[in-house]
C-alpha cells in the first residue's frame, strides 16, 4: 500500500511550501487509494511550541487536508532512535567520536583555506578504545561508491559516497538528530513515497545509506521546487502573508487556495479550476514540474473571487461569519447569513472585504455632516414619500420594494439613480452596496425606517 508523510517542524506557522507539500503528498495518498500520515517533527526542543504545533494542526483542518494516521511526535519516540543508535554501534556501522569544536572548527578552516569542501576527516572511525571524554556518535558512511536513486521529479540522481562524510547522528546530549530520526520513522512507519521540498536532496543520500546499513526497505522519493516571490527569491515574509492561516484571516476560501498551491508546480493541460475529486482523479507525482514556481497574488485573488461566487455556500457561509465575529459584528439580530452571503458574492475578492461591507446589516449607520450634503430639497419630499409607503408595504419582498422605488421615482420624476443613490447612502453610509432594492430588503423593514427618519429629522 502507498503510504506518505507529511512531516513539519513545529517552529513557526504552516507557511504556504509546507501546505503545497502536504497537498502533494495527500493527494497521492488519496490517487493511490493509500495512507496519509501526520508527523511531527519536534526534536529540536528550544524553537517547538505547541502554538507551532496547533497552527499546523488548524492549517490543515482548514485546508480540509485529513490524515490517516497521527499526528505522531518525535519527541515521543526516543527510546527507539536509542535503540536503533545502540544497534549501530554494536554492528560497527556507527562510532563514538571524541573531536572537540575547537578541532573541528580548525579542520574546518584549514579545509576552506586549501579550497576544499569542509568535511569530517574520520578521525574517530576505527578508534578500538572509549574514551570519558564528551562525544557524539557519528554514521560510518561507505567510503567508496555512489548512492544512485531515481527521484520522481527530476529523474536519476548519483552522489559519490567520497562526498559524504561521517554524519552526527546523535549529539554530546544524547538527542538524535534530523536526519537520523527521519529515518527511523521513514522505516517504521513503511513510508513508501518521501515528497518533500528539494531543500532536502544533499539529506537523501545520507538518508539512502542509513536505511541501507539498517537493512530497510527503501522509499521512492520526489523533491518538490521551491516556490518564489515576484522578485525570483525564494518566497518569504518580505513577499507577504506567507503563512496558511494567515491567508484565511485576510479573507481567502480553503478550496481557492488548495486550486492555487496545486497549480504551483503541476497540471493538467490547460485547465485552471479543478474541484478536489478532479484533483485527485488527474494528480501524479511524476507530472510535478522541475522548475520553480512564481507566487502570483493577482491569480489567488482571481481564484478566490471564483470560489466565492462559484464555491459551496456552505463554506463560503461559514468563513464569512467566521470574518464577522473577527471583526467584531454580532449577527443575531440581522438578515440572514445566505441571503447576505449571496447578495454580497458577486462585489467582492476576498471574505474579509464581504465582512467590513456588510456592516450595515447588521449594525447601526450613524449619519454625518458629508452624508447630509447628498440630501437636497427637492429629494427630502421624494425620501417623506418612499419612507411612508414601505413602512405600510403589504409583503416585505424584494419585487414589492422594487415596484415602490420605481412608483416613488416616477411620481418626482425622477430617474432610478437620483433616488437609489442617495438612499444607499442613507440606509448603508457609503455608495455602494448591492442593487438597492435588495439593500433595502436585508436591511429590514423596521432599520429601514429608523435610517431614513435619521436622515429626514
Amino acid at each position: 500500500m502507498i503510504r506518505t508523510r507529511f512531516a513539519p517542524s513545529p517552529t513557526g506557522y504552516l507557511h504556504i511550501g509546507g501546505a503545497r507539500t502536504a497537498l502533494y503528498c495527500w493527494l497521492y495518498a488519496r490517487k493511490m487509494q493509500g495512507k496519509f500520515i501526520l508527523r511531527i517533527e519536534d526534536t529540536d526542543r528550544e524553537r517547538s511550541t505547541a502554538e507551532s504545533v496547533q497552527a499546523i494542526l488548524d492549517g490543515l483542518v482548514w485546508l480540509g487536508l485529513d490524515y490517516d494516521e497521527g499526528p505522531y511526535y518525535q519527541t515521543q519516540h526516543m527510546d527507539r532512535y536509542r535503540e536503533v543508535i545502540h544497534l549501530l554501534l554494536e554492528q560497527g556501522k556507527a562510532y563514538r567520536c571524541y573531536c572537540t569544536k575547537e578541532r573541528l572548527e580548525k579542520l574546518r578552516e584549514a579545509q576552506l583555506a586549501r579550497k576544499e569542501k569542509p568535511r569530517y576527516d574520520a578521525l574517530c572511525r576505527n578508534l578500538t578504545t572509549t574514551q570519558e571524554d564528551s562525544f557524539v556518535i557519528r554514521f560510518k558512511n561507505p567510503t567508496d561508491g555512489i548512492v544512485e536513486f531515481n527521484d520522481l521529479i527530476r529523474g536519476k540522481l548519483s552522489f559519490a559516497n567520497t562526498e559524504l562524510d561521517d554524519l552526527i547522528i546523535a549529539r554530546s546530549d544524547g538527542m538524535p538528530t534530523y536526519n537520523f530520526t527521519v529515518v527511523v520513522d521513514d522505516w517504521d512507519m513503511k513510508i513508501t513515497h518521501v515528497i518533500r521540498g528539494d531543500d532536502h536532496i544533499n539529506n537523501t543520500p545520507r538518508q539512502i545509506n542509513i536505511l541501507r546499513a539498517l537493512g530497510a526497505t527503501l522509499p521512492h522519493y520526489a523533491h518538490v521546487p521551491m516556490i518564489l516571490g515576484s522578485d525570483g527569491k525564494r518566497l518569504s515574509k518580505r513577499h507577504g502573508a506567507v503563512s496558511v492561516l494567515q491567508y484565511r484571516e485576510e479573507g481567502f476560501l480553503p478550496a481557492a487556495l488548495i486550486n492555487y498551491l496545486v497549480r504551483l508546480g503541476w497540471s493538467h493541460g490547460n485547465q485552471e479550476i479543478f474541484s478536489i475529486e478532479e484533483l485527485i482523479h488527474y494528480f501524479d507525482v511524476t507530472d510535478i514540474n522541475r522548475a520553480p514556481a512564481a507566487f502570483n497574488q493577482e491569480k489567488l485573488m482571481w481564484l478566490n473571487q471564483h470560489y466565492i461566487k462559484t464555491g459551496d455556500p456552505a463554506v463560503v457561509m461559514k468563513e464569512f461569519a467566521w470574518q464577522l465575529e473577527k471583526l467584531g459584528i454580532y449577527t443575531a439580530n440581522g438578515p440572514p447569513l445566505n441571503e447576505v452571503t449571496h447578495a454580497q458574492c458577486e462585489r467582492v475578492k476576498t471574505l474579509r472585504e464581504m465582512a467590513e461591507r456588510s456592516r450595515y446589516f447588521y449594525e447601526e449607520v450613524i449619519v454625518t455632516d458629508d452624508m447630509r450634503t447628498h440630501f437636497t430639497a427637492e429629494l427630502m419630499g421624494a425620501l417623506v414619500m418612499l419612507r411612508d409607503r414601505l413602512a405600510h408595504l403589504a409583503i416585505w419582498t424584494k419585487e414589492m420594494i422594487h415596484e415602490t422605488l420605481m412608483e416613488v421615482a416616477k411620481i418626482h420624476d425622477f430617474k432610478m439613480g437620483k433616488l437609489a443613490q442617495p438612499v444607499r447612502i442613507a440606509l448603508t453610509g457609503g455608495s455602494v452596496s448591492p442593487p438597492i432594492d435588495v439593500t433595502i430588503y436585508l436591511i429590514g423593514r423596521k432599520r429601514v425606517i429608523e435610517r431614513l427618519n435619521h436622515i429626514l429629522t
